[in-house]
């Protein structure tokens, strides 16, 4: 039986990320890492024993010597129960495998550890993928994988528990940019090494004529009186902890010590049969 084709082309995406650290646009990764250290800064207790899974290790590591940074293999170069901080930065919608990314995340935590996952959410880069896909319809006729799939914030959210991480809590950080144009924005995400990567993409370049389409759409469609384009980055926040005997288990039904209507002030009124 023949093996079924990845998602992702990591040749691809390798080639990318190397073709993009000559002059990497990393802003948003900037963004995310100013996040998670405001988030970190709310939690009463103390990390010693960090990792960072992220694509670009020049944004963490001055900030964050003591961290052990690693790219985001299919393999993580993770040790089991090695960390008490797991932060996998704005790679997981290249993994080909998103829930072993976080099972290997789980099992490099100490118990009680904490795993902090910043992904792509389904409405990034909405404009572009509206415009994209209808140019190349215009111009060609057909339409082909230019995306890697981002998942809703109930779907990403459901992750953490297939990857048996406790107390999961899912959220998002949305980010909205301006750029002059949509060939801007396009040459940001080749500096963010975001540019097609998929198994399944076409061979050959975009023809010209498509994205000077594209870019007309986008201009006609969402630019400003001041013929600025907007181009949003909805980033999911993942938060789950290795499981612990010491962390809150919700009470078994039917052991509450007082009743809610008392604690409501109101008066219980039984349901008919």
């Amino acid at each position: 039986m023949s093996q079924p084709i990845p998602l992702t082309d990591l040749a691809a995406l390798r080639l990318h990320r190397r073709r993009a650290q000559s002059a990497p646009a990393l802003f948003l990764h900037e963004a995310v890492r100013d996040e998670v250290q405001d988030r970190l800064a709310m939690i009463t207790k103390t990390f010693k024993a960090p990792a960072i899974v992220t694509p670009f290790p020049q944004v963490w590591r001055d900030s964050w010597p003591e961290a052990r940074i690693l790219d985001d293999g299919e393999v993580l170069d993770l040790d089991e129960g090695a960390h008490d901080l797991v932060v996998h930065c704005l790679a997981l919608h290249w993994a080909n495998d998103p829930v072993g990314q976080l099972i290997q995340c789980r099992r490099a935590l100490m118990p009680d550890g904490l795993c902090l996952t910043l992904a792509f959410g389904g409405q990034t880069l909405h404009e572009l993928r509206s415009v994209l896909g209808q140019a190349e319809i215009e111009v060609t006729g057909g339409l082909s994988p230019r995306v890697a799939p981002m998942g809703e914030i109930r779907d990403l959210g459901g992750l953490l528990q297939r990857a048996g991480l406790a107390l999961p809590v899912a959220d998002s950080m949305p980010l909205r940019v301006s750029y002059g144009s949509a060939l801007g924005l396009m040459q940001d995400l080749r500096a963010m090494a975001e540019n097609n990567a998929l198994s399944a993409r076409l061979r050959k370049p975009t023809r010209r004529a498509v994205l000077l389409r594209a870019a007309e759409l986008y201009a006609a469609t969402y630019g400003d009186a001041d013929g600025r384009i907007p181009a949003t980055f909805d980033i999911i926040v993942l938060t789950g902890w290795a499981p612990d005997a010491s962390q809150p288990k919700p009470l078994r039904p039917g052991s509450a010590a007082a009743r809610l209507a008392d604690a409501l002030g109101t008066r219980e009124t039984p349901l008919s049969d």
